[in-house]
């Protein structure tokens, strides 16, 4: 009976971990893409084991069962730190424990993982130390290997989810000395199980991050007009492996190309400057994957022609109030000395002479404003130019920062237990566990008060620890992170418990309030002479 409840229970772990390496292996061939890689990176996250076999049962007779299933272990937590030493591949420690009984483990061994834009694929094979604890049988420690992947997903940069781990986990235990050899099949007990996790990836040390950057040329720079103008373009610090595109646009001129390479055609421009701009991407990233450059080329007319002036604003964004620089590049096509005055512009006031000036906003309306000036050479040929500014409305100012609140507080009415989290109380933190699972970046605060006539030691720390047990655990089972709550002890003199309301960005700012020593101060269960009992028959 043992043999075939064996085999099937293989069967089902084998099955499972198949259909998870087919889904990890068909997402890393399809979503596999070049991402910035960490040196290392931490999980903490929650873990359930099913041991996956039976050992010795404790006590037996002719009519008892010998030997028993080590039953599921709901409750337990895993941690694992991986080093990278190349983009794919790891050397990954691994630590898994769960109570209910107890089965820990500490292995280590490769992992293979590929990374997309937003999602994480790993497997990972690990040889292992097991540690077996059943009541009524001898501790035993054997060796084990786990075997599994699992999928991340991308918070930010320095944190992620992993959405699931799935792992098959083995280990060979030796009971020699609690079986009798009419049972031999029960001396060396073999365990298929498997373990899911879920918790939060921490990633740190990412290399130097560079920014793709181009730059275009153009051959020649001074044409007549008709000539042909050629502009090249070049990419710097863009993924070598991924296609690019270029996207040519000039102010003067037909352009044409859809590559590195454009041609400029001149036919109908009228002297001066103009500029050809490039703006290259890469399709296949979605955040910093662009870049731009600009060049300038001279189109010339024949002699005996007005002077070419351009004129350009810095910055051509400005708040009303602020300031502009204008700058006016005035040359003749025939060599001609040429000066530039005139200076006007729509609103605002214009102060400079020469090439450049000064536009002031004050007072200016909201919208497009216009600056002119002329050039003149000394024929007596003039052209004049114009430069437009935006001149917008001063911006609001920034709103005020969050700031902490009182949500709601408990009372401790009870004289023999002025620690316990009674009824009403338990109400008042579902309220506090519904606001933090509804408010992701929120944490709690929770300052335990006493009354000056309650002698007992500790007891306004023990208030908020107690308060803090329920919310991450309790028989609500909110199960609220523990590091989104600091427990404090205050002054208000009163029996109670506050809780407050810490906002992201703010800061808990209630003044006359003592951090509690965690180590020192522990919860204080209903039936404390019960608890010892039980917590020292489990030692034993």
């Amino acid at each position: 009976m043992l043999s075939k409840e064996k085999a099937k229970s293989t069967h089902v772990l084998v099955s499972v971990l198949a259909t998870v390496f087919c889904v990890l292996m068909l997402s890393l061939i399809t979503f596999a893409q070049d991402e910035p890689t960490p040196k290392i990176d931490i999980f903490v996250g929650y873990q359930w084991l099913h041991p996956g076999g039976s050992v010795p049962a404790p006590f037996h007779t002719p009519d008892a069962p010998v030997s028993m299933p080590v039953r599921d272990m709901p409750a337990g937590f895993g941690a694992a730190v991986t080093y990278n030493f190349h983009p794919h591949l790891g050397l990954e420690g691994d630590f898994g424990h769960n109570w209910d009984n107890y089965e820990t483990t500490a292995s280590v061994g490769p992992r293979l993982i590929f990374r997309s834009d937003n999602t994480a694929f790993f497997v990972h094979t690990l040889l292992s130390y097991n540690r077996l604890s059943i009541d009524g049988l001898n501790t035993k420690n054997g060796i084990g290997a786990i075997l599994g992947g699992g999928m991340d997903l991308k918070l930010n940069r320095l944190l992620s989810f992993r959405l699931f781990e799935a792992d098959y986990v083995w280990a060979r235990q030796n009971y020699a000395e609690n079986v009798s050899a009419a049972f031999p099949g029960l001396r060396r007990v073999g365990l298929e199980g498997v373990r899911l996790r879920t918790g939060l990836v921490l990633n740190f040390g990412y290399g130097a991050v560079l920014t793709p950057s181009a730059s275009v040329a153009l051959q020649p720079t001074e044409v007549m007009t008709g000539e042909p103008v050629t502009a090249t373009a070049t990419a710097k610090d863009f993924n070598p492996k991924h296609a690019l595109k270029y996207d040519w646009s000039t102010t003067g001129g037909k352009i044409s190309g859809t590559d590195n390479t454009a041609r400029i055609d001149t036919n109908g421009l009228a002297a001066g400057t103009y500029t050809t701009t490039v703006k290259i991407s890469d399709p296949k990233m979605k955040k910093g994957g662009e870049a731009s450059a600009t060049a300038n080329f001279t189109v010339k007319e024949p002699p005996k022609n007005p002077p070419t002036m351009s004129c350009t604003a810095d910055p051509t964004s400005v708040e009303a109030g602020g300031s502009v620089k204008l700058s006016c590049t005035c040359t003749s096509p025939d060599h001609v000395p040429v000066t530039v005055s005139g200076w006007s512009s729509t609103s605002g006031t214009v102060t400079g002479d020469g090439n450049n000036a000064t536009l002031n906003t004050t007072g200016a309306t909201p919208g497009t404003v216009s600056v002119s000036a002329s050039c003149t050479d000394q024929r007596g040929l003039s052209t004049p130019s114009t430069t437009q500014v935006t001149v917008t409305a001063p911006a609001p100012p920034p709103p005020p920062p969050p700031q902490s609140s009182k949500l709601s507080e408990c009372d401790y009415p009870n004289p023999q237990k002025p620690w316990r989290v009674d009824n009403t109380c338990k109400a008042v933190l579902d309220g506090v566990a519904q606001n933090l699972q509804q408010n992701a970046e929120n944490k709690i605060v929770i300052v335990g008060n006493a009354e000056p006539t309650e002698k007992r030691k500790n007891l306004a720390a023990e208030r908020a620890v107690n308060a803090k047990a329920y919310l991450t655990g309790g028989e609500a089972k909110q199960g609220i992170d523990p590091s989104r709550i600091e427990v404090r002890t205050g002054g208000a003199g009163s029996k109670t418990a506050e809780f407050w309301v810490v906002p992201a960005g703010a800061n808990f700012t209630a003044e006359g309030t003592t951090p509690v020593n965690e180590s020192k101060v522990k919860a204080v269960p209903d039936h404390p002479r019960a608890a010892a009992k039980k917590k020292a028959k489990t030692a034993q």
